[in-house]
C-alpha cells in the first residue's frame, strides 16, 4: 500500500489489506525468522484537530475535502516476541509505508488474551502431569471429561517470590461435563466445578502453580493433599434437546415490514458504514477493543456527538479468599469486544428486517480475521411516542414511537452481553445493556448447601455462584450544537419558607452549576434529583434563551464495594463514581487504562485510566469535555440464574433539552390502523371475525375514533 493509492475514510475500520500491510511493516523491523504474537492491530484514529475540519468539510460537500491536507492512515499494533514476555507497541503509517514508532513497553504492562492463546492454555492444563495427579485424588467417574476455563490472573500485589513484574499468567478453573453424558460438547460444565485451579505462564505455556480452592466457609488455604473424592451431583442443562419438556403453546410472533425498512446504509469506506434514518445521520465503526463505535452523530443537520463508545467494563467479585480475591474481569481491556463479537443470526439474535455489518480483526499471527454479522441494524416498535385526547371533542391523536437499533453481542467465556445503541424519533439516544449467559461457579462442600454463604448463592448441588458487581463505562465525546461544550449539573432545591415569596412552603427551584475543572460527580437523586447536562453556551433556544443541551439519564449505581486500598478499586478507575469529566486528550479512550491485564491502578501511570486523568484538574472552561458515564448492577445470584440467567437490562439515555424549537416528533404521522394492520382477538387468542382492531364498532371505547 502506497501513498498514491486511495486510502480508506479516516474513520473507516481497518480492512484486511491494511491489517496485513501494518503487520508486514512490523515484521520488516526485525531480523528474518523472528516470531510474533500479535495482540492488537487497530485503527489509530486521527487527532481531533485534524479530523474535525475534515468531517465539517465532508458535510459541506463540493471540493471542501479536496482543499484540505490529506490525513495519514495509521495503525496501532501491540505484539509480543513469541514465547517471551517482551511486549512492544508500534504505529504503522500506511500512507507513507513507514513504521513511526516501535518500542518495548515497561515490564509491568501486559496485553490482553486472545483466542489462540486461550485454546493453547486449555490443552496445556488438561495434559499437565501435576494437574492430572491432583484430579486423580478426586476419583471422578470413569470417562469424565475435563474442561478448563482460563481467566486473566488479576492482581493482589503479592508475588511470594514466584511472580515477576514481566510475568504474564492466567488462572484456570476446572470443570467436568455431566458424567452421565460426557460426549455432549454443549453439556453445562459449570454445574460441575472442581476445586483445582492451575496457573499458567502465557509465554512458556507451563503450569507454574496449582491452587486448591476453598470449598467451605473459612479462608484456610488448602493443598493437593487436602483434596477429597468428588461427590456425585445431578446435571443442570440449558440446551433445548436436554430439557425434559418444552412449551408447545407459543404461537409465532413475526415482525413484518412489507415495504422494507426506513433506514439507509451507505459505505464511507471498504468496511465503514453510514446510517441515515429519520433525521439521524451516524457513522459506524468497529475495532478490536471497543467493538462498535459511533462517530459524527447528527440529527436534522445538527451536530450532537463526535464519538460514542463503550469504553470499559469491570466485574469485581466479592469472595476475599485465595485465589478468588484476585478475581476481577475487565472484559474489554483483558480480551476485547471486537474479538468476542458473535456472528448474529437472522430470526434468533435479531428479528424483522435486518441489515448486518461485518468486521475485521487481527489474529495472533497478524493475519486478517473476518468477523461476519457482528452488528445488526433494525427498527422496532417502542410503544407510544406521544398522545393527547381533547376531552371536549373526544378526538385522540396517537403517535407511536419507533427505534433504530444497532446491536452487537459479546460472549466472554461464560457470560453474554447484548449491547445496543438505540435512536428514537424524538432525538433520544440510548445505550442498552442486557446481561445473560452463565454465572461463574465454584465448588462447595455438599454438607453446606443449605447454609447461607457469605460470598455467594448456592444455585445447584455443590455449586456456589459468587456475588459480584458489573460496571460499564460509556465514553461520550460531545459536540452538542457544535464543539466547545460545557458540562453542568442541576439540583432541585427546596426554598425556605418566606412570608412573601414562599408563605406555604411549597416552592422549590433548580440550581445549575457548571463544571470548571475535570473531576468526578455523584448523583444523589433521592436528595437533590441531580441531573447532568451537556450544554453549548454559544447556541441559545429562540424562545427561552436557554443553551442547547443534552440531558443524561443514568440508572442508579452502587459504587464499587472493595475498599480504597484494594487492588479491585485501584484498578477499576471508573467504578467509584457514576460520572467523570475530563478535558479531551488524543488517545485517552479507555476508562480503565490502556492495559488492564494484571494492572495495579498506579495513580502515577499516565495511561492508567479516567481517575488518573481527572486528577489533573484540567480547566474545562471554553474547552472540550469528555464524559465518562458509569452504570452497573450488583449481581447477587439467584437460583433462577442457573444454568443460564434471564437477561438483566440497564439503559442510559441522552435526551435533547432546548435543542429544538418544539417536540421534534410532531411531524411523525399519527398511528393508523390502515398502516399498522392490528388484529382483534377472541379470548382464546384466535382472530375475531371482523379483524379491524377495534371494539367491533370502529371506536376506542368511548365513542371517539382515534386510529382510523
Amino acid at each position: 500500500m502506497t501513498a498514491d493509492k486511495p486510502l480508506a475514510h479516516p474513520l473507516g475500520p481497518l480492512t484486511a489489506v491494511e491489517i496485513t500491510a501494518a503487520t508486514d511493516l512490523v515484521r520488516k523491523a526485525w531480523p528474518e525468522g523472528t516470531l510474533f504474537q500479535f495482540k492488537v492491530v487497530t485503527l489509530q484514529e486521527p487527532p481531533k484537530a485534524e479530523l474535525v475540519p475534515y468531517l465539517e468539510a465532508e458535510r459541506a460537500g463540493g471540493d471542501a475535502v479536496a482543499s484540505l491536507a490529506p490525513i495519514a492512515r495509521r495503525v496501532y499494533v501491540a505484539y509480543y516476541l513469541r514465547n517471551t514476555h517482551k511486549f512492544h507497541e508500534a504505529v504503522a503509517n500506511l500512507s507513507s509505508s513507514t513504521l513511526e514508532r516501535n518500542v518495548r513497553l515497561a515490564e509491568d504492562k501486559h496485553a490482553n488474551g486472545d483466542g489462540e492463546e486461550i485454546v493453547a492454555i486449555e490443552k496445556v492444563v488438561l495434559a499437565d502431569p501435576g494437574v492430572l495427579a491432583a484430579v486423580e485424588k478426586l476419583k471422578l467417574p470413569e470417562g469424565a471429561v475435563l474442561v478448563s476455563d482460563p481467566w486473566i490472573y488479576g492482581t493482589d500485589g503479592v508475588r511470594n517470590g514466584l511472580f515477576r513484574d514481566d510475568l504474564r499468567v492466567m488462572q484456570c478453573f476446572l470443570y467436568m461435563r455431566d458424567p452421565a453424558n460426557p460426549t455432549e460438547p454443549d453439556s453445562c460444565h459449570y454445574a460441575f466445578p472442581l476445586p483445582i485451579s492451575p496457573v499458567v505462564d502465557c509465554a512458556s505455556l507451563e503450569v507454574v502453580r496449582i491452587d486448591i480452592m476453598p470449598t467451605g466457609l473459612d479462608a484456610s488455604v488448602k493443598t493437593v493433599d487436602d483434596l477429597q473424592p468428588w461427590q456425585p451431583a445431578p446435571p443442570s442443562e440449558y440446551i433445548p434437546e436436554l430439557q425434559p419438556k418444552q412449551r408447545t403453546d407459543l404461537k409465532p410472533l413475526r415482525v413484518v415490514q412489507p415495504e422494507g425498512a426506513s433506514f439507509q446504509v451507505t459505505p464511507y469506506s471498504d468496511m465503514g458504514r453510514r446510517i441515515t434514518w429519520q433525521k439521524w445521520d451516524v457513522k459506524v465503526g468497529f475495532n478490536q477493543r471497543e467493538g462498535m463505535v459511533l462517530y459524527d452523530v447528527h440529527y436534522d443537520g445538527r451536530p450532537l456527538f463526535y464519538r460514542l463508545s463503550l469504553s470499559d467494563m469491570a466485574i469485581p467479585y466479592a469472595d476475599p479468599r485465595h485465589p478468588f480475591h484476585k478475581k476481577q474481569a475487565f472484559d474489554l481491556g483483558d480480551v476485547g469486544a471486537g474479538i468476542m463479537a458473535n456472528n448474529l443470526q437472522l430470526g434468533c439474535d435479531c428479528l424483522g428486517s435486518i441489515y448486518y455489518m461485518d468486521g475485521v480483526v487481527s489474529n495472533a499471527a497478524g493475519e486478517a480475521q473476518a468477523m461476519p454479522n457482528v452488528i445488526c441494524v433494525h427498527e422496532q416498535d417502542a410503544g407510544i411516542a406521544w398522545k393527547h385526547t381533547n376531552y371536549r371533542t373526544e378526538r385522540a391523536v396517537v403517535v407511536r414511537q419507533r427505534e433504530l437499533v444497532l446491536q452487537t453481542i459479546l460472549t466472554v467465556s461464560n457470560y453474554e452481553y447484548i449491547l445496543a445503541w438505540v435512536f428514537n424519533l424524538a432525538g433520544d439516544i440510548a445505550y442498552e445493556v442486557r446481561a445473560t449467559g452463565i454465572v461463574s461457579t465454584q465448588p462447595l462442600d455438599r454438607e453446606l448447601e443449605k447454609t447461607a454463604h457469605p460470598f455467594g448463592t448456592v444455585v445447584h448441588p455443590g455449586v456456589l455462584a459468587g456475588h459480584h458487581q458489573h460496571f460499564f463505562s460509556l465514553r461520550i465525546d460531545p459536540m452538542v450544537a457544535g464543539h466547545g461544550n460545557t458540562v453542568v449539573y442541576s439540583d432541585n432545591v427546596a426554598l425556605p419558607r418566606d412570608p412573601v415569596l414562599n408563605p406555604h412552603g411549597v416552592g422549590y427551584t433548580v440550581n445549575t452549576t457548571p463544571l470548571t475543572k475535570s473531576g468526578s460527580l455523584d448523583i444523589d437523586t433521592a436528595a437533590t434529583g441531580r441531573v447532568i447536562h451537556i450544554t453549548n453556551p454559544a447556541v441559545r433556544h429562540p424562545v427561552n434563551n436557554q443553551p442547547a443541551a443534552y440531558k443524561v439519564h443514568l440508572p442508579p449505581m452502587q459504587p464499587i464495594l472493595a475498599d480504597a486500598d484494594s487492588y479491585h478499586r485501584k484498578r477499576a478507575q471508573f467504578a467509584d463514581h457514576p460520572v467523570y469529566v475530563t478535558r479531551y486528550v488524543d488517545g485517552e479512550l479507555y476508562a480503565g487504562g490502556t492495559w488492564t491485564n494484571q494492572s495495579r491502578g498506579d495513580p502515577l501511570d499516565k495511561d492508567g485510566g479516567v481517575r488518573t486523568w481527572a486528577a489533573r484538574a484540567d480547566s474545562l472552561e471554553g474547552g472540550d469535555p469528555v464524559l465518562w458515564l458509569q452504570f452497573g448492577l450488583n449481581h447477587v445470584p439467584r437460583a433462577e440464574d442457573f444454568p443460564v440467567m434471564p437477561v438483566e437490562m440497564l439503559r442510559v439515555t441522552l435526551r435533547p433539552t432546548n435543542v429544538f424549537v418544539q417536540n421534534p416528533a410532531l411531524d411523525v404521522p399519527a398511528s393508523s390502523q390502515a398502516v399498522n394492520g392490528s388484529v382483534l382477538l377472541n379470548g382464546d387468542g384466535s382472530a375475531a371475525t371482523n379483524g379491524n382492531g377495534t371494539n367491533g364498532n370502529g371506536t376506542n371505547g368511548n365513542g371517539a375514533s382515534c386510529c382510523a
